[in-house]
């Protein structure tokens, strides 16, 4: 498994692409869909919701569990994606391009996100 070294990561398994007119992609890792196992049904927020750092704000279902989804940074949703919506199994076979999550106008960024390397180590144990 590589994790793409352009991208941060958050505890919680969520990966941020770099803000291109303070706008940032959200997704969860390779990691975390592995471990979620065949996702079949996400919960994403809305355009124009409001997500805070570290704040629930959705919902992932797989055929083995149900996993909250949490927003690495603040911010407004400006889009969400419903390809993932509508076919789930992208969070699976492609979670770093067709099967990212939401788009956030980024407000305030954490400063514990992690490098792609940090993230490594933090998956290890």
């Amino acid at each position: 498994m590589s994790n793409p070294q352009q991208l941060r990561y958050s505890k919680e398994h969520e990966w941020l692409s770099a803000a291109e007119d303070g706008v940032s992609t959200i997704g969860i890792t390779e990691h975390a869909a592995n471990a979620l196992g065949d996702v079949v049904f996400v919960q994403l927020p809305e355009v124009g919701d409001s997500v805070t750092a570290g704040d629930t704000c959705g919902e992932l279902e797989s055929t083995k569990s149900v996993s909250d989804l949490y927003s690495p940074v603040s911010g407004e949703v400006t889009e969400v994606n419903e390809d993932v919506v509508n076919d789930p199994s992208l969070v699976n076979s492609a979670p770093f391009e067709g099967g990212w999550l939401f788009k956030v106008r980024v407000t305030e960024e954490p400063a514990d996100l992690f490098s792609a390397d940090e993230y490594d180590t933090h998956i290890a144990g």
